[in-house]
């Protein structure tokens, strides 16, 4: 039997001849239990935040992006037929993006047209963050735009009016003249409908067919980036990693989350300063832990001499009382851990905390529990518990047995 955890167990739960010992460690276990419980909701709503961000991009973004890193266009050659043919890559898309001027009615605004072909619908699955109207960009007899829908309510642009959307672009090849209008190339196309996915691609997005990309911009066969999306997303970097060695350093390959690695980045940065927060403010409701352990310590010093005559050491008496800083650390930290799972699980099922702004992707505060999360925050309270109970038992005792 392990004398020094039995002692501690019946310190925990036996009633103490001064009522306020146990206030101090209930007070103890609450102050533990809070924090836990805070730290398993907020790191759940940091991993819902980036799972729901992830998945937004997923509409826009590919798998991976193949980008030139000298210039803006280049043409694919055979290497790129070879990565067309990969055995992990389901989908191969060519876009040409570039910054227009658009026009519609007496507004306009800039700004940066998209032109993919039919596979960019199956990859990204945008069809399904469609607002208004329907995700058409060809059909039989005509073309069509789709607009982000912060630039579509910039122009006004309403899908049962009859007219264009009017787009000007630099002719390349161009020279200034008398009449500035003549340095500037002009098309049309009818919208068929507007995404709404998240800001930055609402209010600067407009996707056009590829083919009238390419005639606007001037050009036959070039594409600004190839867009994949993978099979397997655990076997994503190593196939970023064999595309990489086959295209050489004229091009780079980069995932969802290095197009955007400033938005991730800054998310786990968040997430990081709010753990340690969290943190400290647990160490600090830790310190009712060194009270309570102080005043037990001088309440229990006839069980102490009784141990000290019984043959008990210096050690085992230090055990017990660290085993009961233990105690009331993982009391709270476990009824913490269970209390915030039952929280965050209630939001899952019920969502009583709703988002506004969103629109249709969201109605309620996203939440992820992830078990990693889970060990971290049960780990970090163990080694609070620890250190919070480790400075009154080992300083007091010794003093206590010193003078006894």
């Amino acid at each position: 039997m392990n004398l020094p955890f039995h002692i501690a167990k019946r310190y925990l739960f036996s009633k103490k001849k001064q009522n306020v010992v146990n206030i101090i460690s209930l007070i103890s276990v609450i102050g533990v239990m809070l924090g836990t419980m805070a730290l398993v909701i907020v790191l759940s709503v940091f991993n819902g935040l980036n799972g729901l961000i992830t998945d937004l991009y997923g509409s826009f973004d590919p798998d991976l992006k193949i980008l030139p890193t000298k210039g803006k266009t280049f043409i694919p050659d055979s290497t790129f037929e070879q990565i067309r043919n990969m055995e992990n890559v389901v989908f191969y898309s060519e876009v040409l993006e570039e910054n227009a001027l658009l026009k519609y009615g007496n507004r306009q605004r800039p700004a940066t047209v998209k032109g993919v072909d039919e596979n960019f619908t199956l990859m990204t699955g945008i069809d399904t963050m469609m607002v208004e109207g329907n995700f058409i960009l060809d059909s039989e007899k005509y073309q069509f735009a789709v607009l982000g829908y912060g630039v579509a309510l910039d122009l006004g642009v309403g899908l049962t009016f009859v007219d264009p959307i009017k787009f000007y672009v630099p002719k390349r090849t161009a020279k200034v003249g008398h009449n500035p209008m003549n340095a500037f190339k002009s098309d049309i196309l009818y919208p068929s409908g507007y995404f709404v996915i998240q800001a930055d691609f609402d209010s600067q997005y407009v996707l056009v067919p590829l083919d009238f990309a390419r005639k606007l911009f001037s050009y036959k066969n070039e594409v600004s980036a190839i867009e994949l999306a993978i099979n397997d997303s655990d076997e994503i970097e190593n196939v970023k990693e064999e595309i990489q060695k086959l295209l050489g350093n004229e091009f780079v390959v980069k995932n969802r989350f290095e197009l955007h690695d400033v938005i991730f980045r800054m998310l786990k940065t968040e997430k990081a300063a709010i753990f340690f927060i969290l943190a400290f403010i647990l160490i600090i409701a830790s310190f009712n832990i060194i009270g309570s352990l102080t005043m037990l310590i001088l309440e229990k010093k006839n069980d102490i001499s009784t141990l000290r005559s019984m043959g008990a050491d210096e050690k085992t008496i230090q055990k017990v009382f660290l085993m009961e800083g233990w105690l009331i650390t993982l009391s709270g930290g476990v009824l913490g851990i269970i209390l915030g799972v039952i929280v965050c699980f209630l939001q899952i099922q019920f969502g009583f905390i709703t988002v506004a702004g969103l629109g249709n992707l969201v109605d309620s505060y996203p939440v992820e529990v992830h078990l990693i999360d889970i060990f971290i925050i049960f780990t970090t309270v163990v080694l609070i518990g620890y250190f919070a109970s480790r400075f009154p038992v080992y300083y007091i005792t010794k003093r206590f047995l010193q003078f006894n």
